[in-house]
């Protein structure tokens, strides 16, 4: 059923997801001059705009858009479990990917990173995941123990 407590869980990760997209994910800083990072592109020191790192937020939105197809999926509880550990896997690769666009960034010139708090919000997602998949679980051994009885 949609009232369950793995909808609300699977739904907080759809909305922290789309929160993410929107902030950024840090700053680059050198002596002389600052650019932001978000999860679509780069803000460069002179006004122009990278796009490299719009993987990011097609990541993003993949696993917002899996974690809303999820809710509905309510009678096929074993498919629920497969498509959140999907999405947990997605989220692992948001960071790899993010991790690399940082790195890039950093080697091209002498910069530092300060990483934003919105680089939390995935991970807060991948325990809601779990969370979601431990309630999941439980339904199914309920169901389970109610065919048994028959």
């Amino acid at each position: 059923m949609i009232q369950r407590i793995q909808s609300v869980y699977l739904f907080l990760v759809a909305v922290l997801m789309i929160v993410t997209a929107a902030l950024p994910v840090g700053t680059f800083y050198t002596d002389t001059s600052l650019y932001e990072m978000t999860n679509l592109h780069y803000t460069l020191p002179d006004g122009t705009l990278d796009y490299a790192p719009c993987v990011l937020c097609v990541l993003l939105a993949v696993e917002a858009v899996v974690a809303v197809m999820t809710i509905f999926l309510y009678r096929k509880r074993m498919r629920q479990i497969r498509l959140t550990v999907f999405n947990t896997i997605v989220l692992l690769v948001y960071y790899v990917a993010a991790v690399c666009f940082i790195v890039f960034a950093e080697g091209q010139d002498d910069s530092g990173f300060v990483p934003s708090w919105s680089l939390c919000l995935p991970l807060v997602s991948v325990i809601l995941n779990w969370m979601a998949i431990r309630a999941i679980h439980k339904d199914e051994m309920l169901v389970k123990s109610y065919d048994r009885l028959r």
